[in-house]
Order: C-alpha cells, then structure tokens, then sequence
C-alpha cells in the first residue's frame, strides 16, 4: 500500500522556497527519487501564502520510509534546512 505524506515547510523572508531550491539545486532531490520505494518527491507552492512550501513525498510502504529515513540523506536534508 503506497503512503503519500504531505509536509508544509513554512518560514521567513523566502527561506522556505530557498530550501526548496536548495535541495533542487544540490541534487538532493533526484538523489530522493532514485531510492528504491519511492514514487513521488515534489515541491508546491501556494498562491496565497508566499511563505509556505508544500512537499508531496510519496513511498510504497512503510519499510521504504523507514529506510529513506535512516539514509545519509537525512544528514544533507537536516543540514540544508537550517
């Protein structure tokens, strides 16, 4: 059974849509979509909140998300949002 989980990042002066460019920008995000189990890792803004990011982050199962989260990925994800 696929679970999709959706994440709001929400910041100041632009710093959510950085973060998103960033993780674009350095690759991180293709890198997501090559583990195995994943269907979807996408990036959305809204219209009316400037501020917001809405990421769509797809997996198989629970056991796909359970391995993403214990990937070296998490350490590039973590250190790019700060």
């Amino acid at each position: 059974m696929a679970i999709t989980v959706n994440i709001y990042y929400t910041g100041v002066n632009g710093n959510a849509r950085r973060f998103a460019a960033e993780m674009m920008e350095s690759g991180t995000v293709d890198e997501i979509r090559r583990e195995s189990g994943n269907l979807c890792y996408a990036y959305f803004f809204p219209m009316e909140d400037a501020e917001t990011v809405l990421l769509i982050d797809s997996w198989e199962n629970q056991q796909a998300i359970d391995a993403h989260h214990h990937t070296p990925m998490m350490e590039k994800i973590i250190a790019l949002r700060e």
